[in-house]
């Protein structure tokens, strides 16, 4: 229960606080019972936040008529510092180049109904040294080209028996014990992931988690028709066709056709192979042309389901990006780039806890979109704050006032900040 009121303290502080979310910051917000110290205790002590996020998600978010997908991907936390638990290069999309820092892996819910990401598992990401060794040894070294042909003295070896990396096998360890935290009571058949898992040991990592896997191949990829040809006679069966053209693809693999500014989106869907992969893929493509200038692009989507449509396949792969608006609001709002802990306990408490405060901040807004469906989370702190300055600025005063008056007040102090109208009600009570 010490655990339960520190934390409440910190949630309220950080929904009306201003300013970098760091130990020091909340400590001034949380007023009474709430001192530095205390919440030092808080950031020092092991939450088992696994089992805190799917309660809490099961208990307040979870709709059970809704389908969900399960999405993960990896964000990362620049550090000047040199001390701080699991720190190191890692690539940052948004930097273009690899950064120091921290990186945590996430696990999502995406309601496809809401349109709308939950956080749900969170590790940080730790390389061993041979891990790290590993990955020196490929930029340092050119590498070898082989030489044609099978090389001697190997033995053959079924595609679907791999070797996961230990990136891979981090990521399965943290799924399969995110599926037996949820038992039965959430079914799962997709796992979503960026083009950084759109290869055959992501595809067979997923396959062992009872999952299907929707991902993007790289735009170079050469994929073959499955071959429908007589059978030779001898050695072993084709299986592969002729190779797909991404300029020429079969008319009757096209989808739907649309033009909008002189952009002509055509979407393709077909089952092909790729070499390195074991299994039939269903791939869409979509390929834009400019009209105008006659220049092409073209993205090449697959999921190993074969029965999955190309719309909803479309439509699932876009949904991944909710979780990237998580990490931009667990940065911006609730102090995944503020936190200033060293200690191993302490970081996993603080990457936690911002991304814990996602979703916390998205069931108060459940209640409130119905009445304001335009309300922000910036709309949302500044209530908080402004609920805060009439809380202290009434322990001044030598009796409370009228409730017209006190009403009155209220709600222009509330307005300080806001960008959309909103009653003071759904909040306050």
């Amino acid at each position: 229960m010490t655990t339960i009121r520190q934390f409440s303290r910190i949630t309220l502080a950080m929904l009306a606080m201003t300013g970098r979310v760091t130990m020091l910051g909340i400590s001034r917000w949380t007023g009474q019972g709430g001192s530095y110290r205390t919440i030092q205790r808080f950031f020092t002590t092991v939450v088992p936040w696994a089992t805190l996020f799917w309660l809490f998600f099961r208990t307040h978010l979870l709709q059970h008529d809704d389908v969900y997908l399960l999405a993960g991907d990896e964000t990362v936390v620049t550090k000047a510092g040199k001390h701080t638990h699991g720190l190191d290069r890692f690539f940052a999309s948004l930097y273009g180049k690899p950064v120091p820092g921290l990186a945590f892996f996430t696990l999502s819910l995406i309601s496809t109904t809401q349109r709308r990401s939950f956080p749900i598992a969170v590790e940080q990401v730790l390389r061993t040294p041979e891990e790290k060794a590993t990955a020196r040894a490929k930029t340092a070294l050119p590498a070898l080209k082989r030489k044609p042909g099978r090389p001697k003295g190997s033995t053959t070896k079924a595609k679907t028996t791999v070797d996961l990396s230990p990136e891979l096998s981090r990521i399965q360890s943290q799924i399969r014990a995110l599926l037996s935290r949820i038992g039965g009571l959430l079914p799962l058949t997709y796992l979503v992931v960026d083009g950084h898992f759109g290869n055959h040991y992501a595809l067979q990592m997923t396959q062992q988690c009872n999952l299907q896997l929707i991902s993007k191949l790289r735009s170079d990829s050469a994929l073959y028709l499955p071959y429908t040809g007589p059978y030779a006679g001898r050695g072993p069966r084709r299986i592969y066709g002729a190779k797909l053209d991404l300029r020429a693809l079969p008319a009757d693999a096209l989808r739907q056709t649309t033009v909008a500014d002189r952009i002509e989106t055509c979407i393709y869907q077909l089952e092909a192979r790729h070499k390195t992969v074991a299994d039939l893929l269903n791939v869409v493509v979509i390929v834009k042309t400019n009209l105008t200038t006659q220049a092409q692009a073209h993205v090449l989507l697959f999921s190993s389901d074969l029965a999955l449509p190309f719309a909803t396949l479309i439509d699932y792969y876009g949904l991944r990006f909710q979780l990237e608006f998580n990490f931009r609001d667990a940065k911006q709002y609730w102090g995944l780039e503020d936190f200033m802990v060293t200690d191993p306990t302490a970081v996993t408490n603080a990457a936690n806890l911002a991304l814990f405060m996602v979703n916390l901040v998205e069931r108060v807004l459940q209640d409130i979109r119905p009445c304001h469906p335009t309300i922000s989370v910036l709309d949302l702190k500044a209530h908080c704050r402004g609920a805060k300055y009439v809380e202290e600025t009434l322990k001044l005063l030598p009796e409370r006032p009228e409730p017209v008056i006190l009403e009155r007040i209220f709600t222009k102090l509330v307005g300080i900040g806001r960008i959309h109208a909103l009653s003071a009600d759904p909040v306050s009570a």
